[in-house]
């Protein structure tokens, strides 16, 4: 292996968190078209929310997959094969002939997904001062806000003339710009020192702490995957089905909470670099339980804009410390694995909340308010004390 390049941090930042703006683009896409997609196979939305469900669950196997030959062959390679398959498989998805097809193509493109986060958020620690990680944290977990925020434009520019299926086979497009970045980003220091390389082969003296800390960033992801897409997910649908939004207004509020979201990534991020992640994350949980009401009883365009907007602000408040968060409290030999891996294995034990929050709903009357907000706010509770009961390491040498 050629040695690597001269490290430029920008560049490793600007890569990884387009990396992760596409991949939550393509995941984001199908939480607008639920509906339209039940009604092209004939079935209902409960069961095209399995798609969500099945993609969630299946992210842990990429996570693990694509994080250990991170570890075993380092990360630019592997991050570049990451984009490009899970590229395919959301492309492919637009030409899915059965609902069978459809579930078993989002099975596929969950693995995929599921290994980007944390091969790209490795890098990116692993390559810039320390200084930078509460601020490039949350730019770089903003990335999944600009992801939804894209797909809700495309939604309202292009589902009238494209449909659901053209929505897919269009995704194919933006990973041409992500696989020219990585030509100029450097391999990570970290992994490119040779005893950093040889590390996964030896034995690991700290097995069992290091499954502790497995063990509760895996708890702390699930409550905080319950709470994030508890909110998000259904929403779309929520707006179509309870209140009976148009296309156009359904893109218009989602636009909305996505730049909440977005500002929540960079003020959560930055602010936890001073305040330290664990209060970060349960000042933002805490401030959302309280929104929780006001958001799940909105009835009018602009209050549900506005508490929407509040609400996701929040959520990415405490998101936006996640990369810095689990790769500082990462072991050394396993931090293309660590991250990704608990950050996954969490959204699995959260997976069915799409398919749960629908059956609920359906208990309550179709009252898609409530219960979501039953979901999300439980998760919020145990994501805030989870967090505080939590380790944290700011600003740990990972060089």
């Amino acid at each position: 292996m050629s040695p690597p390049g001269p490290q430029r941090p920008y560049s490793v930042v600007v890569a990884s968190f387009l990396g992760w703006t596409i991949d939550a683009f393509d995941f984001f896409l199908l939480v607008f078209v639920l509906g339209d997609i039940a009604r092209q196979f004939d079935s209902s939305i409960a069961v095209v929310s399995w798609a969500l469900t099945l993609t969630l669950a299946f992210r842990v196997v990429g996570a693990l997959l694509f994080g250990r030959l991170a570890d075993r062959y380092g990360r630019k390679p592997v991050l570049i094969a990451n984009v490009l398959t899970f590229s395919i498989l959301e492309c492919a998805t637009g030409f899915a002939p059965t609902l069978t097809a459809f579930l078993v193509l989002r099975a596929l493109f969950g693995i995929a997904m599921g290994g980007e986060w944390g091969v790209a958020s490795s890098l990116t620690m692993e390559s810039i001062p320390a200084g930078w990680r509460g601020f490039v944290s949350g730019l770089l977990q903003s990335g999944y806000s600009f992801g939804y925020l894209f797909a809700a434009l495309l939604y309202g520019v292009g589902f009238e003339a494209l449909g659901w299926r053209g929505l897919f086979i269009v995704t194919i497009l933006p990973a041409a710009l992500v696989l020219y970045i990585r030509r100029n980003v450097a391999e990570s220091p970290a992994w490119s020192r040779p005893d950093a390389r040889d590390a996964p082969s030896q034995p690991q003296p700290k097995a069992p702490r290091n499954i502790g800390r497995y063990v509760y960033a895996i708890a702390l992801m699930a409550a905080a995957a319950t709470f994030s897409h508890g909110t998000q997910d259904l929403y779309p649908t929520f707006l179509r089905v309870q209140h009976s939004f148009s296309v156009h207004q359904v893109a218009s509020i989602a636009i909305v909470y996505n730049i909440g979201a977005i500002l929540g990534c960079l003020t959560g991020g930055t602010l936890s670099q001073r305040l330290g992640r664990r209060r970060g994350i349960a000042l933002a949980a805490l401030l959302a339980v309280a929104l929780m009401p006001f958001w799940a009883i909105a009835s009018t365009p602009v209050v549900l804009a506005g508490t929407a907007f509040c609400m996701q602000f929040l959520v990415q408040c405490t998101f936006g410390t996640m990369p810095a968060h689990l790769n500082e409290i990462s072991p050394p030999q396993a931090r293309a694995t660590f991250p990704g891996f608990t950050y996954q294995f969490g959204n699995f034990l959260a997976a069915g909340n799409a398919t749960l929050q629908v059956l609920l709903a359906n208990r309550l009357h179709g009252n898609y308010g409530l219960g979501m907000a039953l979901i999300a706010g439980s998760g919020a509770v145990v994501f805030a004390l989870l967090a505080l009961l939590g380790p944290e390491a700011k600003e740990i040498r990972m060089t």
